[in-house]
Parts: C-alpha cells; sequence; structure tokens
C-alpha cells in the first residue's frame, strides 16, 4: 500500500513539474522594446529634428500603442502632443506608415470613422524587426514630411 502511494505521490510531482513546460510550449517568445532601444531611438529622432532646427513633439508607442516615450521639444504648440501620440498609434495599429492611410481617404473617405484615436497624416512610422511591429514613432510640428524624415530617423536609432 506504501509503495503504492508512494508512487502516485511521484506521478503526480512528475505531472506538476511538466505542467510549465506544457504551458511554454503553448505560449509564443515576442520582441519587443527595451528601455535601450527606446532611449535609442528618442536620441537619434531629436538629433533629426535638432540637426534642422524643428521644434516638434516625438511619441514612442508600443506594439499595442501605450505611449512608451514622449519629447516636446521647445516652443512646440501643445496641440502637436495629441498629434504626434496619434500618429504613432495610427502606425502601430495598422502596421504600416501613417502615410498609407493619408492616401486612402480620397479613395474611401468613410475611413475617417475608424477611431478618433488614429491620425490619418503622414508623420507615423512603424518599427518593424524580422517582419514583426514592435511599435511606432510618431511625429508633429513641422510639415508632414519632416515629420516622418524625424520618424524614420527614430527608427533607424534602433538599429545603432
Amino acid at each position: 500500500m506504501k509503495k503504492t502511494r508512494s508512487r502516485v505521490a511521484l506521478l503526480g510531482l512528475g505531472a506538476l513539474l511538466c505542467l510549465p513546460l506544457l504551458a511554454h510550449a503553448q505560449l509564443a517568445e515576442r520582441k519587443m522594446l527595451t528601455d535601450d532601444a527606446v532611449k535609442n531611438i528618442m536620441a537619434a529622432a531629436e538629433a533629426e529634428a535638432r540637426a534642422n532646427n524643428w521644434n516638434v513633439v516625438i511619441a514612442l508607442v508600443d506594439d499595442g500603442g501605450h505611449l512608451l516615450s514622449l519629447q516636446r521639444l521647445n516652443n512646440t504648440q501643445t496641440a502637436s502632443i495629441d498629434i504626434a501620440i496619434g500618429k504613432a498609434r495610427t502606425a502601430a495599429a495598422f502596421r504600416r506608415p501613417s502615410q498609407a492611410l493619408e492616401t486612402m481617404i480620397p479613395n474611401r473617405p468613410a475611413f475617417m470613422s475608424v477611431s478618433e484615436e488614429f491620425v490619418l497624416m503622414e508623420g507615423g512610422v512603424p518599427i518593424v524587426v524580422d517582419g514583426v511591429t514592435l511599435g511606432a514613432v510618431g511625429v508633429s510640428g513641422v510639415q508632414a514630411s519632416q515629420d516622418a524624415q524625424i520618424a524614420a530617423a527614430g527608427v533607424a536609432g534602433l538599429q545603432q
């Protein structure tokens, strides 16, 4: 009887030890932006803005559109804060530059009603590594093409 109980206890213990392995087999490993990556991206974007004397807001979001970092350079209008965040969220959510959505509007005006948190203007650039969108950079404060230039410089900062 004692041997049977011992065997059952050992089998139960073995099963418990295997549960984390089984659970792990069901979960995907995912890449994410580290604190160092966030710092490098923001530094590269800020350097591009300062090199051109452009006063902008730079927003960095994760893959879910949650704000990781925000930088408002001196004398940048406050309206650019929400616009930069919205551009970044748009690029992250749709996994493409916000400009791609801006160009859709003339052909699909109903697209403007998708959500109030998205900004369908050039200046949001997704951060894509090995085909996976990790987040996005959004910039506002100067001309849209200049905003996009700064955002792209920020994304390039991830490689540094």
